[in-house]
């Protein structure tokens, strides 16, 4: 569940996804928050220059074992618009971060890729809770899930936003 507050970090996520897709990346935006509510860093999805490891869930797994301790870790809450591939959901559970909330499932996003005819991608989409089972996991979040789909739909089809 999505506790009080919490929307302003995921709208920020919709922000940063939006920003990688005028980049001409992927829209996939995530910030991690401490335990206290600061927000300690922001990334965007960058996997277009043909790194397929830089999303920005995994990006904060980096960011977080350079410079937290594994208190600070365990405390804080990585909010993104997509739920973790499972390449970022391991390294998130290796490096002992606390709770996820997403916007989007995985499930879902699969679904609209598969109704625009996109290919399947390389690694299979899992929930989270099937690669990190210890990590907690809130979402979808419904409020911000149309933004989200329209930000992928504009990145898989070509077409610009609807009038």
């Amino acid at each position: 569940m999505v506790r009080d507050g919490e929307l302003r970090y995921l709208r920020r996520c919709v922000e940063l996804a939006a920003e990688a897709l005028d980049a001409g990346d992927e829209p996939f935006g995530s910030v991690l928050v401490s335990g206290d509510g600061t927000v300690l860093a922001e990334a965007r999805n960058r996997v277009a220059g043909g790194d397929g490891t830089r999303h920005p869930e995994f990006e904060l797994a980096r960011w977080s074992a350079e410079r937290l301790t594994p208190g600070e870790r365990a405390a804080a809450t990585v909010y993104t618009s997509g739920e973790h591939c499972p390449m970022c959901a391991a390294a998130h559970a290796w490096v002992g971060l606390g709770r996820i909330v997403y916007i989007a499932s995985c499930t879902q996003l699969s679904g609209w890729l598969a109704e625009w005819g996109v290919p399947a991608a390389p690694v299979r989409a899992l929930p989270v809770r099937e690669i990190a089972p210890g990590v907690a996991v809130a979402g979808p979040v419904p409020e911000l899930l149309d933004e989200v789909r329209e930000l992928h739909r504009r990145c898989h089809t070509g077409r610009a936003r609807p009038a």
